[in-house]
């Protein structure tokens, strides 16, 4: 495993109540997917993970040029062209268009004052067709449905070029043919570029099927990762049918798992 991101003994309090509890996990180049049932701390780990979270105890680490970095002390300059951030329900304003919303995808590469190159423009619209909004560029966003601003915050994101991408329910909205088509493009940004460089790609998601394409799959329960490892694992499926107290039923196919609620006759 190639590690990029790195968190050490992280704990999380939030109202005064321990939401992390020591984690200590390793997020790899490649498509990491972290599941689990609601409250158990999937998308605080994420925030962690952003440096978006205060922290109580641990620290959270990156790696670059060989070396680890604690991420709280990287300047937000640096931090930004490291790390992308799709909140779950993320902001929007309805005053802008679709191209416009994308195009602040660049200001983590080149501040806020900088005229658009002729390769940001052009990231912008590979950004854009990747996440099938392109047709929709002049529109505004209070225009859109649900799942189409959605599929323009992820277009948004993959316009920083940031080697860590961390999406935070990125299928929210998205009917089927769509949350399929985001699972494919997820594959896609995790293979290596041909430069040899790697992405990381971690999505926080409660649908277990999509989750179980990724590369590795973080399980957790009650504040902790209680496994970790590849979706063909079989100590994987187990762990989330006991998170989920076995209300779902997890099958081994090749490469990987399928999923299927445990309804009762």
């Amino acid at each position: 495993m190639n590690p990029c991101l790195e968190a050490q003994d992280v704990r999380v309090q939030l109202g005064g109540r321990n939401v992390l509890h020591r984690v200590s996990t390793q997020i790899a180049t490649g498509w990491t997917a972290i599941v689990g049932p609601n409250g158990a701390g999937k998308s605080t780990l994420l925030r962690a993970l952003a440096g978006l979270q205060p922290l109580a105890g641990g620290q959270v680490r990156i790696q670059g040029q060989g070396l680890g970095q604690a991420l709280d002390a990287m300047p937000a300059p640096e931090r930004a062209r490291r790390i992308a951030w799709l909140a779950q329900g993320g902001e929007t304003s309805g005053d802008l268009s679709v191209r416009e919303t994308v195009e602040l995808g660049r200001i983590a590469q080149h501040g806020q004052l900088r005229t658009l190159s002729r390769h940001d423009t052009e990231v912008v619209a590979q950004a854009m067709r990747a996440t099938e909004c392109s047709a929709w560029a002049a529109r505004r966003l209070t225009d859109l449905s649900g799942g189409e601003r959605q599929r323009v915050l992820l277009a948004r994101v993959l316009a920083t070029e940031a080697p860590v991408l961390l999406l935070d329910e990125p299928t929210t909205h998205l009917d089927a043919p769509h949350q399929v088509a985001l699972t494919r493009l997820f594959r896609r940004l995790a293979q290596p570029l041909a430069d040899g460089t790697q992405r990381a790609v971690v999505t926080v998601l409660h649908d277990l099927p999509i989750a179980l394409r990724a590369d590795r799959v973080l399980v957790m329960q009650a504040g902790c990762v209680v496994a970790a490892a590849s979706p063909a694992s079989p100590d994987l499926h187990r762990a989330l049918e006991r998170v989920f107290q076995g209300a779902v039923r997890v099958s081994p196919v090749p490469g990987g798992a399928i999923v299927a609620l445990a309804l009762d006759d």
